[in-house]
């Protein structure tokens, strides 16, 4: 039986992901070909309903790959109904406060007040595994990351870290650099702010997580705490692989 992804983004091994704007199962099909440890559906900024994120999370249960959520807000319903869809776990956007941490790490797992129950859905396998089973499910496998994406979030991040029921804080670069009034993911300011809530994973044993363009910057965020590498999207290896073909025909004709 191979390790969750849970674990090993806990245990820290480096993972490689990358997120699916394309609300498509055959997508979802072709990623878990790829080689990736995981993938990302971004139902925060892409066209994704409920039938079409249904169906994509069907097909990733299907082939046991690790499919994580990103999703449009961190309301309680948005969470609970990617995870009774068949989620690995949810990424929430704009958690810069430990409340709101709180909050998404009970929302996310059984409990007083938490996730509601119910076995009749896939995550449960349709009414075929016991409660016992499944609340241990829930607290062995479910993912939960917040992302990291203001200053206050930053600042708080190892209060936000320490959250129990929180596995992993995402910084958000893109949206961080907007906040400081800069217009490079790879500003020092950006930079620094990786640095410090890698920090504060690291203390809290829990993992750290990032986007980037490409893996040539790879090397860099892993020296300040990175494990957990979101790179470009679906549409960024379409785009960078028809570049590259374009490019390398148009040589023919200038030889």
């Amino acid at each position: 039986m191979t390790d969750s992804l849970r674990t090993r983004m806990l245990r820290g091994d480096i993972l490689s992901g990358t997120f699916v704007k394309t609300p498509s199962h055959d997508i979802i099909e072709i990623m878990a070909l790829s080689g990736l440890d995981y993938i990302t559906i971004d139902a925060e900024h892409a066209p994704y309903d409920r039938g079409r994120l249904d169906a994509c999370l069907a097909v990733a249960n299907a082939l046991n790959f690790p499919t994580l959520v990103r999703v449009p807000s961190g309301e309680r319903h948005e969470i609970l109904k990617v995870l009774d869809s068949g989620a690995t776990g949810v990424v929430v956007p704009h958690v810069d406060t430990v409340e709101k941490a709180k909050e998404v790490a009970q929302w996310s797992r059984f409990g007083h007040g938490g996730r509601g129950y119910a076995g009749s859905t896939r995550w449960a396998g349709f009414t075929t595994r016991k409660m016992p089973e499944l609340l241990q499910k829930s607290q062995d496998d479910t993912v939960v990351v917040v992302q990291i994406e203001e200053p206050e979030g930053v600042d708080d991040c190892e209060n936000i870290a320490a959250v129990e029921g929180v596995d992993a804080l995402f910084v958000g670069p893109a949206d961080l650099a907007v906040c400081y009034g800069v217009t490079d993911i790879n500003d020092k300011l950006v930079r620094d702010a990786i640095a410090k809530v890698g920090v504060a994973t690291k203390a809290n044993n829990k993992c750290c997580i990032t986007f980037a363009p490409d893996t040539s910057t790879a090397a860099a965020l892993n020296k300040l705490g990175v494990t957990m590498f979101h790179i470009a999207s679906e549409h960024g290896f379409a785009m960078a692989g028809a570049r590259h073909t374009a490019s390398e025909l148009a040589k023919l004709g200038t030889s």
